[in-house]
């Protein structure tokens, strides 16, 4: 991971910071860049714990900029040092912000009490709790957002923080009442005068880790770097605590030799390693219309029938780390089994966008295993529909050429392809940059339909012209897509 020694500015990263004072001293908190996915989540949490809470960002919009009003959260729309008077007690610098930031530099160099986001929530929120955190390549916010609502409907209303928004809600973080606070652990880091991965900041008593494969190369130098991160991770759970590792997973099963707490392993019954059992299983897992069915076995014995809604076997592992921490925090088999059957997911993760002609699906997948993975569970969820895949790799990892046979790979699964490429950012290697050319050449090579479009806005009239009559368009993008979904789903009504 790089290091602040790393960087051309490293003078402007590596300062005294004021020692955060006890959670009781602090009343009036600032966030820089308040209308991000996480910060917006974070001052909702605050404003409901009862603290002051104002903040900044360069364009405030909705859906965040609205529900910052309803909680009557005030922000200043552009960056002004002034916006930091009078003095907050504690200042919380957005992942976003560079050393030369107007606000975070009037912050430093006025010798404001800072933090980043992980460490204001573990500060405020989670020293007090039994943090459940969600880690791994794969699934982390579909499984927070499940273990929360699991927890829920066991009546052990937990607080959380999740990466995104639980279907039928418009928040993605609460307070709670009860031990367990249930908390999305990215591997990324955490602000730019503090590189430890967010995951390693929140304490976790109970920890998942969902998968492993390499990731962030933007940040991570290779993959043994990569694994260093969750071998840091792992070993924080303490002996009283619980690590729930997928195991089918060969490197996270190795994780189990990384930490003095419990050890509780999951996977599907029939897919054990040799020599090994899981703790936590699905028997006669079997994909149905709307979701998939399983037994739910513990310990070798099936203990409730789950009906899960949603597609995909990855989903239903998911599910099993859910249950493993549930059970262990207090909910039955039977509230467990009821809480996963009544999920309705989480949106942009197979969330139903457009239901009519054609089936509409947006999804936050942008890895190429996420991408091979979520084909494959929309075609066990809706069987029978052709399923065109509509792709954009946005973020700074997947818009590298290192990634271009991986998804050539997993988009074959696909029965149509169509692709879009941003445009270059400042940050970005034009000679480490994906050609989406390329990559749809590789697709069509293999037998799959496949273009490439500069924008989103050029991509559209072909998509619309190439969809059929009951088939399922499937918009994959960890970003906004340039609206794409938006303008799809509308001329489709139309």
């Amino acid at each position: 991971m790089r290091r602040l020694e790393d960087f051309a500015d490293a003078d402007l990263r590596v300062f005294d910071r004021p020692p955060l004072p006890p959670p009781e001293a602090i009343r009036d908190v600032y966030l820089i860049g308040i209308c991000g996915k996480g910060m917006g989540a974070l001052a909702e949490l605050l404003a409901e714990a009862g603290y002051t809470v104002r903040g900044s960002d360069e364009a405030a919009y909705p859906p965040m900029s609205t529900r910052l009003a309803a909680a009557g959260i005030p922000i200043h729309e552009g960056y002004d040092p002034a916006h930091l008077d009078p003095t907050p007690d504690l200042v919380v610098v957005g992942n976003a912000c560079v050393p030369t930031h107007p606000e975070a530099a009037a912050a430093r160099e006025r010798g404001l009490t800072q933090a980043s986001l992980p460490e204001a929530l573990a500060h405020l929120f989670l020293s007090r709790r039994q943090p459940a955190v969600v880690a791994g390549t794969h699934g982390k916010t579909t499984t927070t957002g499940l273990l929360t609502h699991v927890l829920r409907e066991a009546d052990l209303d937990p607080g959380f923080l999740v990466g995104g928004v639980i279907v039928g809600e418009e928040r993605t973080a609460g307070t709670g009442t009860g031990p367990v606070f249930c908390v999305e652990g990215d591997e990324y880091d955490a602000a730019y005068f503090d590189k430890r991965p967010k995951m390693i900041l929140y304490r976790p008593h109970r920890a998942i880790v969902t998968s492993l494969e390499f990731d962030h190369a933007d940040i991570y130098a290779d993959w043994a770097e990569y694994k260093r991160a969750f071998h840091a991770f792992a070993a924080l759970p303490p002996p009283d605590g619980l690590l729930v590792l997928n195991g089918e997973d060969a490197e996270v099963r190795k994780l189990a030799k990384r930490t003095w707490a419990r050890v509780r392993l999951y996977g599907q019954e029939g897919k054990e390693p040799n020599g090994l059992s899981f703790d936590v299983a699905a028997r006669d897992l079997t994909p149905v219309p709307g979701g998939q069915t399983f037994a739910l076995v513990v310990d070798g014995e099936a203990v409730a029938d789950v009906r899960l809604p949603m597609g995909g076997r990855y989903n239903a592992l998911n599910a099993l780390a859910v249950a493993a921490v549930a059970l262990d925090a207090g909910a039955t088999p039977a509230q467990v089994a009821a809480g996963l059957t009544t999920f309705r997911g989480m949106k942009r993760r197979q969330e139903v966008v457009h239901d009519g002609s054609v089936l509409v699906v947006d999804d936050f997948a942008h890895h190429p295993t996420a991408v091979d993975a979520t084909i494959r569970g929309v075609r066990e969820r809706w069987p029978g529909r052709r399923v065109v895949a509509v792709f954009e790799p946005r973020s700074n990892s997947s818009r590298r050429a290192a990634f271009e046979a991986p998804y050539a790979e997993a988009l074959t699964a696909a029965d149509a392809v169509f692709l879009s490429t941003p445009p270059l950012r400042h940050n970005d290697d034009p000679a480490d940059f994906l050609d989406a050319d390329r990559v749809a050449r590789s697709i069509a090579e293999a037998g799959t339909p496949a273009s490439a479009y500069p924008s989103a806005d050029a991509l559209l009239p072909d998509l619309l012209a190439d969809l059929r009559v009951d088939d399922l368009a499937l918009v994959m993008s960890n970003g906004s897509f340039d609206g794409l979904v938006g303008k799809l789903t509308a001329a489709l009504g139309a």
